[in-house]
């Protein structure tokens, strides 16, 4: 069992758990360390990092702006990782980010300067499961982990949480990522019968906004993930803030 899987599975045995969102580099990479530490303060089980990219297919316009905004900082994929040697997080990460990114940078290359560092894990929207053949040989002790959506038919779960790694990332919503969502009526089935199938941690993401959200999720998940709260919230009104937006959401 990979390091990331091991430590939220046995984790969520004893809690439900918190995964947030941030786009790497938004408000600066200077300020990086300390909004993980705020998030590590808040009980994140692990942090998904944002690298950004010029057509994020799956992201709604608040992390695309953020997107925007770490461009204009001249932020990218080496630089986050220059920085990531450089500190020490208290929590496992997960870069997610879009293939173009990491096979630009390379695989294998990245894995080896993320050696030492706390990244666990990578989340690749736009890589089909079909393809992960061409990332796992060189991934070592790094998970690759598993988007589920709301139209995957039951064979199809099965088959994507056969290998899963680090948690099963289930899609709340038809579409891209935001705070303003309507979910399904039959979301709460769905979610449970991805559950049955898992082995483990189910969390579910996309829209997840608010205190009761959080609740009505942890009924049937594992945990959640939320990503564009939490990102225009940085924004806003920055890192401490922040923390207490989530101190009150979460508890």
């Amino acid at each position: 069992m990979k390091p990331l899987t091991e430590t939220l599975k046995s984790r969520a045995e004893t809690e439900k758990l918190f995964v947030p969102y941030i786009m790497a580099g938004a408000q600066g990479l200077d300020k990086l360390e300390e909004e993980i530490a705020m998030l590590v303060d808040q009980g994140a089980a692990a942090i998904e990092l944002g690298v950004p990219f010029s057509d994020p297919v799956a992201d709604g316009p608040t992390i695309q702006a953020a997107g925007l905004r770490a461009f204009a900082q001249q932020v990218t994929l080496k630089k986050l990782v220059e920085k990531l040697q450089e500190i020490r997080s208290g929590a496992p990460l997960i870069l997610m980010g879009y293939s173009n990114s990491f096979f630009h940078y390379g695989i294998k290359e990245l894995v080896e300067d993320l050696d030492g560092t706390d990244v666990q894990g990578f989340i690749i929207p736009d890589l089909p499961y079909e393809h992960r053949d061409l990332v796992l040989s060189d991934l070592g002790e790094m998970a690759l982990l598993s988007l589920i959506s709301l139209t995957s038919p039951t064979e199809r779960i099965k088959e994507l949480v056969a290998n899963a790694e680090g948690f099963i990332y289930a899609v709340t919503v038809n579409g891209i990522t935001g705070t303003d969502q309507d979910f399904r009526n039959d979301l709460m089935t769905h979610l449970a019968k991805v559950k049955t199938f898992s082995k483990i941690p189910v969390l579910a993401g996309f829209g997840i906004s608010t205190k009761e959200h959080v609740k009505n999720f942890q009924q049937v998940c594992d945990g959640v993930v939320i990503g564009s709260k939490i990102v225009s919230s940085l924004e806003r009104q920055g890192t401490e803030k922040t923390g207490e937006l989530l101190a009150e959401i979460l508890r």
